[in-house]
């Protein structure tokens, strides 16, 4: 699916006005729909797909919209877990940029594509809507539509300080800013301020008894109040990922057998992905906080022999502690410039990486993986390389 064109856009637009009244245009389309709406630092992907594969494993049909594009533009947009037709969400993308031509205060590029997503759910008969946030909660978009069936924070860490704020309780009022006259579930594993603030609005906390059975490259079981779980996605962070959605789906009314097969299911590309190529094991992680590097640094644990890292990073990610996190791991670290103009000076990259052997500096992610001497390469520290990666690794096959 190819991105329409409507007009460059200049940074992002925060606020739900614009969001609100464009949908009224549209005519309310979010009521309609019974929408879980998913908040956090890290996991709203994850939980997102656990849902969405849930609900789909119990017949519901659903639609998901989640951000940003990795792979494909199609992939934010999808019904029953299938990118929706091209010509179905530009249809009502158009209708959505033509309802607001007489806006005075137009709506951003993500605006219009949760409003024309959430009309082409409910156009499409679609029973329920899961709805991933794009930047904190409160404030965003996806924070415009009406009545929810369910709020799910699936955790907080310090991220977009400039804009969320700098403290825990910051976060939290942003995160939280979804739960809107509906219930609200959360992790167990939340930092402690984090878990007083939602115990005191009443937030269901999932995850509490969770114990890992065993867990390989090729998923985790777990054990959760008496029965057990199997998922494919990798870490003991997506054990708790997946008690969210097993909360969630229990209060919807969703039967177990249902939730076990819908959690088998689930994959998320990009997020502690493998694939084999040629007698190499490439990971690709679209991770890029120092919280989100646990699974990733878990995964590592399998792997034998030394291991190159492929690293780029947005301007505004705290680089420094990834590089601590990430550098001990690798004995060959290659920086590359993500694409785009929000990309971070690759200055910046080697200096926070400068206390590591063995770093150098590529032209662009092809090079990198050419110069990659290890059998185990991995790629991560923002999503907008994985695209990149996958190709090259795929035009080898």
């Amino acid at each position: 699916m190819e991105e329409l064109k409507i007009g460059k856009r200049e940074g992002s637009k925060f606020g739900t006005e614009r969001a609100k009244e464009l949908l009224a245009r549209l005519g309310n389309p979010d009521k309609k729909l019974k929408i879980i709406h998913v908040a956090g630092s890290n996991g709203k992907g994850s939980v997102c797909a656990m849902l969405t594969d849930i609900l789909i494993a119990c017949g519901k049909r659903t639609g998901t919209l989640t951000s940003p594009a990795v792979f494909c533009y199609g992939e934010q947009f999808c019904i029953d877990g299938l990118p929706a037709a091209e010509e179905v969400f530009s249809r009502h993308m158009s209708e959505a940029i033509s309802l607001a031509s007489d806006m005075p205060d137009k709506p951003s590029r993500f605006e219009y594509e949760v409003c024309a997503a959430i009309k082409m759910f409910a156009d499409e008969g679609c029973e329920y809507c899961v709805l991933e946030c794009g930047l904190g909660g409160l404030y965003d978009a996806t924070n415009a539509v009406g009545a929810k069936c369910a709020a799910i924070i699936t955790s907080i860490s310090p991220e977009h300080t400039d804009v969320l704020g700098d403290s825990i309780m910051d976060i939290c009022r942003h995160k939280g800013g979804i739960i809107n006259k509906c219930p609200s579930i959360v992790p167990a594993n939340l930092p402690a301020e984090a878990a007083d603030y939602f115990a005191a609005r009443s937030s269901i906390i999932a995850g509490r008894d969770i114990k890992i059975l065993s867990r390989s490259p090729q998923g985790t079981t777990f054990l959760y109040n008496g029965r057990e779980y199997r998922i494919k996605l990798f870490g003991i962070e997506q054990a708790y990922n997946a008690a969210l959605a097993i909360e969630c789906a229990h209060m919807l009314g969703i039967p177990d057998g249902a939730v076990q097969r819908g959690l088998e299911m689930a994959e998320l590309r990009g997020r502690v992905q493998t694939v084999s190529e040629g007698g190499r094991t490439y990971i690709l992680d679209g991770a890029h906080n120092p919280a989100a590097f646990a699974p990733l640094i878990e995964r590592l644990e399998f792997e034998k022999g030394p291991k190159t890292l492929i690293f780029a990073c947005l301007s505004d990610k705290r680089v420094g502690e990834c590089a601590a996190i990430l550098g001990p791991h690798f004995e060959q670290i290659l920086l590359v410039a993500a694409p785009g103009p929000r990309a971070m000076d690759i200055a910046a990259e080697r200096e926070a990486f400068s206390a590591f052997a063995n770093v150098r500096q590529c032209e662009d992610i092809p090079s990198a993986l050419e110069q990659a001497a290890n059998d185990t390469i991995v790629a991560c520290g923002s999503f907008t390389i994985l695209k990149e990666v996958a190709n090259w690794i795929e035009q080898r096959q």
